[in-house]
């Protein structure tokens, strides 16, 4: 059974400079709610009970938002506010949080390191902070563990990209075809050229690790930019191990890039009955404006 989960969340945002300058970018709203709670949900959802987010300095933030505040909670409770109420006592009380500041940005890989204590001896989730999913039917990181219910072994949630987007991801290699969209591997190809893609399977954020993968990351050499890359550690640990791709069943935001923010909020914003007309009122607004340029 897999019941804690990892949430990497120490990197500096850079890609979203001058916000992240103060504010950590997981704590980014989505319409009202932080990107970083609705990956909290997510593994919640998912069957997790312990998560340990890694963070740095500058992520204050984030340990705040899942905390009590007492003082808010009193203001409300005087004004009346029993709805506000709800959802702040709610968020403080989603699941068991733990913390980890990772002193030094060495790479994805060394952010995981830094969660062996806590993982210990036991399979785990990753859920990388960039990496905002809904699932179809059921979440995307209850179907990768289903999966290894299934298999054992490790699991890399993928994504079917369009052939002249390999170039973007890390690629999976199979080395046999298990059932439709699960594949077991024999290597992982970073950024491949369509013509060289060994398939269309990218890495999306979504991870069931044994803890084997300690092992290989203690004594990983560092790799591009310098950091110990959890995709050259994985490779290692397939000469030792079964490691699986699934293709997930699900829409991914990439929350780390400004289009893949401003589509996850309006899709969002679609989504709930509360905005959903004015949003639907403010895009149709937007485009007369547009045609009329």
């Amino acid at each position: 059974m897999i019941k804690k989960a990892v949430i990497p969340a120490a990197g500096y945002g850079t890609r979203f400079l001058p916000a992240t300058k103060a504010l950590a970018k997981e704590m980014f709203p989505i319409i009202d709610t932080p990107t970083i709670q609705y990956i909290v949900e997510e593994a919640i959802a998912s069957g997790i009970e312990e998560i340990l987010i890694i963070v740095s300095a500058n992520k204050n933030a984030i340990m705040d938002h899942f905390d009590r505040n007492l003082e808010l909670e009193g203001i409300l409770k005087e004004k009346n506010k029993t709805e506000e109420l709800n959802i702040v006592t709610r968020v403080s009380n989603l699941a068991n949080i733990h913390y980890i500041r990772q002193k030094e940005q060495l790479g994805l890989g060394h952010a995981v390191l830094c969660a062996k204590a806590f993982i210990g001896n036991e399979p785990f989730a990753l859920l990388l902070g960039d990496d905002l999913y809904v699932g179809n039917e059921k979440p995307v990181l209850r179907q990768l563990i289903d999966k290894y219910d299934q298999y054992g072994g490790s699991f890399l949630g993928t994504l079917e990209v369009d052939l002249q987007d390999t170039s973007k991801y890390g690629i999976c290699k199979p080395e046999s075809v298990l059932e439709p969209g699960l594949s077991l591997l024999s290597s992982v190809v970073e950024k491949p050229k369509p013509e060289v893609a060994p398939s269309r399977s990218a890495i999306g954020g979504r991870y069931v690790l044994s803890p084997t993968i300690f092992k290989y990351l203690e004594n990983q050499e560092r790799g591009a930019g310098g950091e110990i890359q959890l995709t050259d550690a994985i490779k290692r640990m397939m000469t030792e191990e079964k490691v699986f791709s699934y293709d997930v069943d699900g829409k991914r935001y990439d929350i780390g890039s400004r289009i893949g923010y401003i589509e996850a909020t309006l899709d969002f914003g679609l989504k709930r009955d509360d905005v959903r007309p004015q949003v639907i009122e403010l895009l149709n607004k937007k485009l007369k404006e547009l045609d009329q340029k």
